[in-house]
């Protein structure tokens, strides 16, 4: 956070997302290339599209994201560690898993850490970020998910899937900074359409921002984009 003077200093922090299901290969292949232009850290795409970003986006630091069980978190551990995998066979340098949050309300703690271990063992060396959906999740809950997620050896804990009926927000991404601690990645995602709103999760402990907004935001301005 100390190298983030300006807009212009946030893209190594940003996951340049497309995530809607009427996206195209053209799309795609336009978000990984304004992920070249401005130097993302990232493309985040569903796995049907991931053999295209990672197509454009060979030969750069830019890598890409596929999600996982997206955008509810309620498929079977097996599906989750199968689509991981193909994922990776496709390209995916990382992975973005949704939790199963039925699970973790009903306190079956031991399916939920099952379900996270399985995606993280399938995706061997590949890092894995689990996406809590803080918005359907009380604090208690979200402690919960963290804590979870970091025994079953995940790198990032997540805020959002930009599909739930919440976003990010400054007080979600400091709790689960204070849950996971120093070794375990926190990454914001949902409703971040501006420098100032990247900046304000960057500074609550977030060191991944995902967004559809990415190019307004590195270029100083303010967009309409959900996610």
């Amino acid at each position: 956070m100390d190298t983030v003077r300006s807009h212009a200093d946030l893209a190594p922090y940003i996951d340049h997302t497309l995530l809607k299901p009427e996206a195209r290969a053209e799309d795609v292949v336009k978000l990984a290339e304004e992920a070249r232009q401005y130097g993302f850290a990232t493309v985040c795409v569903n796995s049907t599209h991931v053999a295209t970003a990672a197509r454009v986006l060979a030969g750069s630091s830019t890598v890409p994201i596929a999600v996982v069980g997206f955008p509810l978190g309620a498929s079977l551990p097996s599906a989750k560690a199968f689509e991981a995998r193909e994922s990776i066979r496709a390209g995916a340098r990382e992975i973005d898993m949704v939790l199963n949050v039925g699970a973790l309300k009903a306190h079956d703690y031991a399916l939920v850490h099952q379900d996270i271990a399985a995606v993280v063992e399938a995706s061997r060396p590949v890092p894995v970020k689990v996406i809590l959906e803080t918005a359907l999740l009380t604090d208690e809950e979200k402690v919960i998910a963290c804590s979870l997620s970091k025994a079953a050896g995940a790198a990032f804990v997540k805020t959002s899937t930009g599909f739930g009926p919440g976003g990010a927000t400054e007080a979600d991404v400091a709790l689960m900074r204070r849950v996971v601690g120093d070794t375990v990645g926190v990454k914001a995602s949902g409703g971040i359409r501006s420098a100032e709103d990247a900046m304000k999760m960057l500074r609550a402990g977030a060191n991944r921002v995902g967004a559809s907004a990415s190019v307004a935001i590195v270029s100083g301005q303010t967009s309409s984009a959900k996610y």
